[in-house]
């Protein structure tokens, strides 16, 4: 008996059963942009962790299992980060975010790169609210890559002379 009222509160009974139950729920759609990133994300890998032109961002979000890692790589002489790359695990939008990170940190000073903001990454790729989690994973990425990339300078170089790009261009 319940069953049978459930099916036909929701219009699953009777015979227009498969055309009453797509007008009641709406198709739940990613955005083209999360799925062109998905199908086809750009600059997956890894550089060398101990290299020291490289920083290395590691974030996880525990309510969701998803685990990111952004690497940038930083032109030793401009001060720029010549290339980035990433491995996800988790859904789709987190992959997308991941990618889109790694596209708009490329050939940006350290500096300017602190400047994304989850929120942008969200907009760009049209995320429901319910996946605005991946956007900030994103954000903290670049932040830990840029930290991790400073931290390995400061160790190298704490007594010498200007070491990192922007140390380098403050003093010149």
């Amino acid at each position: 008996m319940l069953r049978l009222t459930s099916k036909k509160l929701l219009g699953l009974g009777g015979p227009r059963s498969p055309a009453s139950a797509s007008k009641l729920i709406p198709p739940r759609l990613y955005h083209e942009r999360v799925v062109d990133h998905y199908n086809n994300p750009r600059n997956v890998g890894s550089f060398d962790k101990n290299d020291p032109a490289v920083g290395t961002g590691l974030v996880g979000a525990p309510a969701c299992g998803d685990v990111m890692k952004l690497q940038i790589r930083i032109d030793e002489e401009t001060g720029k980060i010549s290339d980035a790359c990433f491995k996800t695990f988790g859904c789709g939008s987190a992959i997308a975010s991941s990618s889109v990170a790694t596209e708009w940190v490329k050939g940006k000073q350290m500096e300017e790169v602190l400047d994304i903001k989850n929120t942008e990454i969200a907009k760009h790729l049209s995320l429901p609210p319910v996946k605005l989690h991946c956007s900030m994973l994103a954000e903290d990425a670049i932040k830990a890559a840029v930290k991790d990339y400073n931290s390995k300078h400061a160790k190298s170089g704490a007594n010498t002379e200007a070491t990192t790009p922007a140390e380098k261009v403050a003093n010149a």
